[in-house]
């Protein structure tokens, strides 16, 4: 898969005079989290790309300045500050990561530079209630009990196993998903920690061995989940997997092979191919980049589309010149019923979209996307 690595900061825009106006993206674009961060990318170098002819128009150049934050909290942090000392750049579409865009957003909120994520689910990202902070997707305290009540309600799972990455979105989730089942009933059996990076989980596999539950959840990404998955089968445990979005990966499939079979997901992105609008978006993003969309594709598109329209309120509220960030900032958090290619957006006072969904899919087949199973709405 070609990736694009790094920052490309230096562009010079041949219009010149103030009239530039640059969009960043922080994602994982190097790494084992890079086929999501690309795809957020990609999705909101698309957006951009559809609107330049409208803002050369209005009497400003659109530049996309994609920067790898490499899903790191420190690179990312760095690469704010970096972002912010760039006058130009008036908004960020990211991050993949909760870990990395909890820390990176302060420094967006120093430099009064909003930011719209497409992926970030942690509950800390949107209740420090900071003016920049913005997310189009449900929240951790949303999906893990969706998944919960599937697991325990539907799948009837009874004695469950929980490991998670120990990071700010995989132990996010995993914590809500505990609590929510435990308070229906289910008896967690174990709640393991694994690193980030690892390869051989026989150990942890062992001890879900020897406790027999019912159904094994993950909180945690593609990497370590098809793996863990694989391994799991190799070793005889046979009942259900589940995890969350940061499984919604085609990459998950190509690691865990024929062991996906039977793994259940929630997602905070929906079928792209359940639309129209998100069909259309499937086939232009096919015709440009010859890829096919990931889970976060579409929403990196409707991350950016979020943001032009705030830059392009901030411009008309300011009679058609140059905003402020802090323009921009307050435009964008009071985006109203915006429809994307696959979402409606308004966000409420911490940030968060009200009309934000979970999707709840299964892997019948050793196939991408999975099958859709239903939708929880708020």
């Amino acid at each position: 898969m070609g990736l694009v690595a790094g920052c490309s900061g230096g562009q010079t825009a041949s219009g010149g005079g103030g009239n530039v106006i640059k969009i960043a993206t922080q994602t994982p674009l190097s790494g084992g989290s890079a086929t999501l961060g690309e795809a957020i990318k990609l999705g909101a170098q698309l957006a951009l790309e559809d609107q330049q002819a409208k803002f050369k128009e209005m009497g400003f150049e659109l530049q996309l300045i994609p920067y790898d934050d490499q899903a790191d909290p420190k690179k990312g942090v760095a690469n704010a500050e970096l972002i912010g000392a760039d006058n130009e750049i008036l908004a960020v579409v990211g991050h993949l990561n909760s870990g990395v865009a909890i820390p990176s957003s302060v420094t967006y909120e120093k430099y009064a530079i909003p930011m719209v994520s497409p992926a970030n689910t942690a509950t800390d990202v949107t209740d420090r209630e900071l003016k920049t902070t913005n997310r189009i997707v449900a929240r951790d305290d949303f999906q893990g009990p969706a998944a919960a009540d599937f697991a325990v309600n539907t799948l009837g799972a009874k004695k469950i196993f929980i490991i998670q990455d120990k990071t700010a979105y995989g132990s996010g989730l995993a914590e809500a998903f505990k609590g929510a089942a435990e308070e229906l009933g289910a008896e967690i059996v174990g709640f393991e920690g694994i690193t980030v990076g690892e390869k051989d989980f026989n150990g942890v596999l062992n001890i879900v061995t020897s406790k027999k539950p019912d159904l094994v959840y993950f909180g945690g990404l593609y990497s370590e989940g098809g793996l863990i998955i694989k391994q799991g089968r190799e070793k005889g445990i046979d009942v259900p997997f589940m995890g969350g979005d940061g499984l919604d990966s085609s990459t998950l499939v190509e690691i865990a092979g024929d062991a996906v079979k039977n793994t259940y997901i929630t997602s905070v992105a929906g079928d792209t191919f359940a639309s129209d609008a998100g069909k259309k978006f499937a086939d232009d993003y096919k015709a440009k980049f010859s890829k096919n969309v990931e889970s976060y594709s579409a929403y990196g598109y409707d991350s950016m589309g979020v943001v032009l329209k705030g830059i392009e309120d901030a411009i008309n509220a300011n009679d058609g010149k140059l905003p402020t960030r802090e323009q921009v900032r307050d435009a964008v958090r009071n985006v109203t019923d915006f429809q994307g290619a696959v979402t409606k957006v308004t966000f409420d006072d911490k940030g968060d979209n009200e009309y934000a969904q979970i999707f709840i899919y299964k892997f019948d087949e050793v196939a991408y996307p999975p099958k859709q199973e239903s939708v929880v709405s708020k």
